[in-house]
């Protein structure tokens, strides 16, 4: 009987070993491998006016860039090599106040190409240290506390040519073709002002993209109700932490949490891209089964007479560090 006792409690301590070991390599995995394990999403969606030339747009949010993230700066700034007509940025690309230096390194040879960009919640104010329940759960918002230096990166996108989108429409040529971009500033803040570009988008266009850091219901709505054909947005991190079968965890805001990442519809002739984004908060340094992404879109035609179609997947040439190779 002693010796039988002796063998369960063997079998129960490398149990609890094996757990723990399990734990241990899920907690590596996420905070130290997977977090920087950066992916290049392809999407192709057709949304063209018929008989437009395709147009590239690579969609970046979600930096969250310190001065120490050297490996993120090489990966992004090698993302030129994919000759985009189009950069857009939905934001919260700092997180700290000596970031924009580092930000610009990533941008690099991105700044070249004609961009647009808006505002997140992190790029006014300094992340700050929570306990991770916040992270899944609908907490009251913490006080917002140390302001980043926003107005020094709008100034540096804005002299290289990128367009401030917050709360501002803008028509863009590419190539000979007109394209309506309109954005708001950070939903997620409230700091959103759709009043100030309502109204219906430019019927001229070969197409019409809206611009929002946080993908709120009540913003797409209103884009979709003026006739956009794609919004662009991030935000969710993609859940950032997202369970095999469940999927993401949160959205930290009012989308679905089928919703949290890629392309999707709004309503009956919008396209929505949420961008799973290229970081995370310094204070949760982790990524599960939900890689740090950007993404490149094709927008392609629509054939004449017919609706809009389903978008297709592309192949994905997911890298994880520079120089990008380009499947």
């Amino acid at each position: 009987m002693a010796d039988r006792a002796r063998g369960g409690s063997h079998r129960a301590a490398w149990a609890v070993a094996g757990l723990a070991a399990t734990a241990a390599g899920g907690a590596v995995w996420s905070t130290v491998l997977e977090r920087q394990w950066y992916a290049l999403r392809r999407i192709t969606v057709p949304v063209l006016r018929p008989g437009s030339w395709p147009i590239r747009v690579l969609h970046l949010s979600d930096l969250h860039i310190l001065p120490r993230h050297h490996r993120k700066m090489q990966w992004v700034s090698a993302l030129a090599d994919l000759r985009p007509d189009l950069v857009v940025n939905t934001g919260d690309t700092l997180s700290s106040t000596d970031a924009v230096p580092s930000a610009l390194r990533a941008f690099g040879g991105l700044l070249e190409v004609p961009g647009a960009f808006v505002f997140g919640n992190n790029d006014y104010f300094a992340p700050q240290w929570k306990s991770p329940h916040r992270y899944f759960t609908r907490s009251k918002p913490l006080p917002k506390r140390g302001t980043l230096p926003w107005r020094d990166l709008r100034a540096a996108q804005s002299e290289r040519g990128w367009i401030d989108l917050s709360n501002r429409k803008s028509p863009l040529e590419l190539r000979g073709q007109r394209i309506a971009l309109a954005g708001v500033d950070d939903p997620h803040l409230g700091r959103d002002r759709y009043e100030e570009i309502a109204g219906p988008a430019d019927a001229s266009a070969v197409v019409r993209i809206g611009v929002a850091h946080s993908p709120e219901p009540r913003v797409l709505d209103a884009f979709a109700g003026d006739g956009y054909d794609l919004v662009l947005a991030g935000h969710t991190h993609g859940g950032q932490v997202r369970l095999p079968l469940l999927g993401p965890v949160v959205t930290n805001c009012g989308i679905d949490r089928s919703r949290a990442r890629g392309l999707s519809r709004w309503g009956e002739s919008m396209w929505l891209n949420v961008s799973a984004g290229l970081g995370n908060s310094p204070y949760m340094p982790a990524r599960f089964c939900c890689r740090p992404e950007a993404t490149l879109i094709t927008l392609v035609p629509r054939e004449p007479g017919d609706a809009p179609m389903p978008a297709r997947p592309g192949r994905s040439a997911e890298v994880s560090g520079a120089p990008l190779q380009i499947r």
